[in-house]
């Protein structure tokens, strides 16, 4: 069940960021394109060509009837979904900006106490803010709210809330869980980032020398 769970959480993921970058391609390409149909307009006026003036406006015409207005809403709900889950899967993957330099400093017990603390305050921090969120998208589809340009019901868009804050703080849990039987944490793997093994290795050689 777990790997099933990573894989959607994956999926959904790359889904997201793949539609927003599509959607706004296209509303960049749509702008671009009114302009460059506007500019061609005026080219061919002020060059008396007839025929592209008025193939350039009928473009103009065409181009500007293509509501997209929706767009920036779009791309803004789209990546609030990806921003909540993809917190959840860098909990698990252990990528989140932490100051662990007492942490890596202590043993034994003292470093298993704190380290279960650590994750125990994420747990009860994300886990109170998947129930007011949860609480929060109940009085919002009581309320029937839309959103401005697109229209739907926000209770839908203000859901990636509590749903992400329970996956994380489910994640959380899988952390510490594997921590207290395992003593294992996960981590992000430094050597796997392009250029840091080049850099530390001149500093070595700089302190070297």
């Amino acid at each position: 069940m777990l790997r099933v769970l990573d894989r959607l959480e994956e999926i959904l993921i790359s889904v997201l960021m793949a539609a927003a970058v599509i959607v706004i391609f296209i509303s960049v390409t749509h702008r671009f394109s009114a302009s460059w149909a506007a500019d061609l307009v005026r080219f061919g006026r002020a060059n008396d060509m007839e025929m592209l003036m008025t193939g350039a406006r009928n473009a103009y015409r065409w181009i500007s009837s293509i509501n997209l207005t929706w767009a920036q809403e779009l791309c803004i709900y789209l990546f609030v979904w990806m921003a909540k889950f993809g917190a959840a899967y860098g909990v698990r993957l252990g990528i989140h900006v932490g100051v662990d330099v007492l942490v890596e400093r202590l043993e034994g017990t003292a470093r298993t106490l704190i380290t279960a603390i650590a994750m125990s305050g994420g747990i009860i921090f994300t886990g109170i803010v998947a129930w007011i969120g949860a609480d929060f998208v109940w009085h919002i589809r009581q309320g029937g709210q839309l959103s401005p340009d697109l229209e739907w019901p926000m209770w839908i868009i203000y859901l990636a809330v509590p749903l992400g804050s329970a996956l994380m703080c489910f994640r959380f849990i899988q952390a510490l869980y594997w921590f207290l039987t395992t003593g294992y944490v996960a981590h992000h793997d430094h050597e796997t980032v392009e250029g840091v093994d080049a850099e530390a290795e001149d500093l070595s050689k700089g302190g070297h020398g």
